[in-house]
């Protein structure tokens, strides 16, 4: 790791690319235009990036077309494919500081977050990725001897993925590694908050080989190149990572156009329950603090929602509030801030907006409270914990993405299942327990995509993340994301 000075110098001799990427070349945005891209630490302007719009989408896809219907990279022999991706990633890593430090200086994370979780995430998924290409194979089905049928699996074509602010290259990589490695053509709107890492893995895709027009990277707004990707008829596959309100309105675009199929990763309000057999309860305070302050909590799986048994609430907030306190907001540059500022402006808005709410409808404040501003110095806000909580609040129904907690209470295993599932989400859900069969018993019952026991957020590329009702459809990670990239083909032949 780096040292704060060694950071800092590296910042003053890093080059941002700020144009949009389409056909293996960097291309300024049709209309000219152009939106400002800052630094949520300082507020200082990093780069005017490419705004593109619908014009842009039309050259995007038909790059991407051309290159999926010549065959260059969907026809390609699948061991030369994995060996240019498995050079991407050596490319990737050779370059891992300057990419922790684009996505630290673009959306405010803490930069031992970067170098120690999403720079390895983001490698491991497109080494694993690049690894399954040679190893996806068909079926024959079992008919009688007269006829022989195939089963094969073909790369859809032209995949378009809108990606969020809060993990830029590792959502991104989760999406565009399994797309990639089942030989579609790309188009990738990365979010305005945080664009510029992903048009510098594209140039670097390039670079190792990945051929033009295969990987497109449009910076821009969802109202304009988002809604314009949706809409497209050119466009086979729509996957998307953000807010559930968004996810509606993509699936709503597809059938206005051409019934695209739509990949979904939406919001969360992930619960935490901690039993009365715990027999850690500083482990369970600890973890439930990293469950909701890691990443500023901009984060979809935080679990903002945590009961725990009556029994050991005293207990446990006292241990909660010393675990909260670790989270000091400073400069993400320096490798011992944990908590950096939020990505922008609106985002600090809107936290603030939540905190004042549950302050308004009677929820007890522990730690933390609304924010003060003044400009320039960045969006900083310290942990936010609210005690006497209850479901008819509306922090504690709505996705607020950032540090702020709410802790409530139980009193039997029936209760603690039907308040965690009282929620219009299912991403995921924590369990303290010591109680195997407990563990068991309540994670089959639990509405959620992921549980994790005794611990949260663990994880790796083998095993598929994402949610149930509205916190989306299929997978990203595992088998899984590269199935929902390839179409099935049956071709019946009669002997």
């Amino acid at each position: 790791m780096k040292t704060y000075q060694e950071w800092q110098a590296l910042r003053s001799s890093l080059v941002l690319p700020n144009q949009a990427y389409i056909n293996g070349a960097f291309v300024a945005a049709q209309s000219g235009e152009t939106f400002d891209c800052i630094n949520p630490s300082d507020e200082s302007l990093l780069a005017q990036v490419a705004s593109c719009d619908a014009a842009d989408v039309d050259l995007a896809v038909m790059a991407a077309q051309t290159s999926f219907r010549s065959g260059v990279w969907s026809e390609m022999a699948p061991g030369k494919r994995k060996r240019i991706l498995q050079k991407w990633a050596d490319l990737l890593e050779q370059h891992q500081d300057e990419l922790a430090l684009i996505d630290t200086l673009d959306m405010g994370k803490s930069i031992s977050e970067m170098v120690n979780i999403d720079v390895p995430d983001s490698l491991d998924c497109l080494r694993w990725s690049a690894e399954c290409i040679d190893k996806l194979y068909g079926e024959i089905a079992p008919t009688n001897s007269q006829n022989l049928a195939l089963i094969s699996r073909e790369p859809l074509g032209v995949v378009a993925i809108i990606t969020p602010w809060n993990y830029p290259l590792m959502m991104v990589m989760w999406k565009i590694a399994p797309a990639l490695a089942a030989g579609n053509s790309i188009i990738l709107k990365p979010s305005e908050k945080s664009p510029l890492s992903a048009l510098r893995i594209a140039q670097l895709a390039t670079q190792a080989g990945v051929p033009d027009g295969v990987f497109n990277v449009l910076p821009g707004f969802g109202y304009t190149a988002g809604k314009a990707l949706a809409l497209h008829h050119g466009v086979g596959t729509l996957a998307f990572t953000g807010s559930s309100r968004v996810a509606g309105m993509l699936m709503q675009y597809a059938g206005q156009s051409n019934m695209k199929r739509v990949w979904l990763e939406a919001g969360g309000k992930s619960p935490c329950l901690v039993f009365d057999d715990c027999k850690d309860i500083k482990a369970a305070a600890k973890g439930a603090a990293t469950a909701i302050f890691t990443n500023q909590g901009e984060v979809c799986i935080a679990c903002s929602r945590v009961y725990v048994h009556h029994s050991i609430k005293d207990a446990f907030m006292a241990e909660l509030l010393l675990a909260a306190r670790e989270y000091v907001p400073g400069d993400p540059l320096n490798p011992s801030t944990k908590m950096g500022p939020l990505v922008d402006k609106n985002q600090f808005e809107v936290v603030s907006g939540f905190i004042q709410s549950a302050i308004e409808e009677g929820a007890k404040l522990e730690l933390g409270g609304v924010p003060e501003y003044q400009t320039g110095q960045g969006f900083f806000m310290s942990p936010t914990i609210f005690s006497e909580a209850n479901h008819q609040m509306r922090f504690v129904q709505e996705e607020i993405f950032g540090p702020v907690l709410a802790v409530m209470s139980f009193d039997t295993e029936e209760e603690a299942v039907a308040l965690a599932n009282d929620s219009k989400y299912g991403l995921g859900a924590a369990i303290w327990t010591n109680d195997l069969s407990r563990a068991h018993r309540v994670s089959r019952r639990l509405e959620s995509g992921m549980v994790w026991v005794n611990t949260w957020g663990d994880g790796d590329t083998t095993v598929p993340f994402g949610g149930v009702k509205a916190s989306g459809n299929g997978r990203d990670k595992s088998w899984h994301a590269l199935e929902k990239y390839t179409e099935i083909k049956n071709t019946w032949i009669r002997l």
